[in-house]
């Protein structure tokens, strides 16, 4: 009876679940693997963000609606090829069950959120959520979620998702993770760490994005208990340094780091 039990939760949450969908992104050269849809105990969910600009909270900066993707949205930076060479990496080196590719996920589809164990979201340098998905996205935390933001350069890049974060908790604070911080030593111990440059900075002459912010922060926010819920990763490219380490002239050392603070951070979601 126990197993028939469990059988009918599982299928009745796979019922649920938003089903897969796919976007034009930034870069597809990673295609869909046959196993890609087979039930697994961990998904790497992809956040769709409305941005400021053009029209506001509908449409991304170059006018078209962000519900749409499409290259020129910031959250289909690095998508889809990034996030499927991570869960390759993740696959590889934990044990983790991780389906090999990515769910986009939009807080506007009802509860979908809730099923999704992680949420990152990537050039977040003018994300601008409503009300409503500010509440969503304050209550899928506060239920055990995760969320992880990347690509931001310079005071100016950062301005939004720090405000975000004031939005959602006006009370915690945006802290630099130490040496001690757990996710720096879930599945590899990285006390050194140094600034995650993405393929672009091949062409000119390894600076940051923004040519003047060489100091990277990798930062977090925590709840009354001491989880940490949201990771804040700025002046890194940590995106590029999945999608392009299958590429051999793209620095190993960016992937080195960048995967392994990914899949730390991973550990750390489902065991926290």
């Amino acid at each position: 009876m126990i197993v028939a039990g469990v059988a009918a939760c599982t299928g009745a949450l796979y019922s649920y679940q938003r089903e897969f969908r796919e976007f034009e992104g930034e870069d597809a050269r990673v295609a869909l693997a046959p196993d890609a849809l087979n039930p697994s105990e961990f998904v790497w969910g992809r956040l769709m963000y409305p941005s400021g600009g053009g029209g506001g909270r509908r449409f991304g900066g170059f006018g078209r609606d962000w519900r749409q993707g499409g290259r020129n949205t910031n959250w289909t930076n690095d998508y889809p090829s990034g996030d499927r060479h991570l869960m390759t990496a993740v696959r590889r080196l934990t044990r983790i069950n991780a389906r090999p590719i990515e769910q986009p996920i939009n807080l506007e589809d009802e509860d979908d959120v809730f099923n999704w164990p992680l949420l990152f979201a990537v050039r977040t340098t003018s994300i601008q959520l409503t009300e409503p998905m500010t509440v969503k996205l304050r209550e899928y935390l506060d239920r055990g979620g995760f969320f992880i933001a990347d690509d931001m350069w310079g005071p100016g890049e950062h301005q939004a998702i720090i405000e975000t974060v004031s939005q959602l908790y006006p009370q915690r604070e945006l802290v630099e993770l130490g040496n001690d911080a757990q996710a720096f030593h879930m599945l590899f111990d990285l006390n050194e760490r140094y600034q995650i440059l993405g393929q672009w900075a091949r062409f000119n002459g390894m600076r940051p994005l923004d040519g003047v912010s060489y100091d990277p922060h990798f930062k977090g926010v925590f709840d009354e208990k001491g989880r940490m819920t949201m990771a804040i990763w700025f002046n890194n490219d940590t995106g590029d340094s999945w999608e392009w380490a299958d590429d051999p002239s793209y620095p190993e050392k960016f992937s080195a780091l960048g995967i392994r603070i990914a899949l730390n951070h991973i550990v750390y979601a489902m065991t926290h």
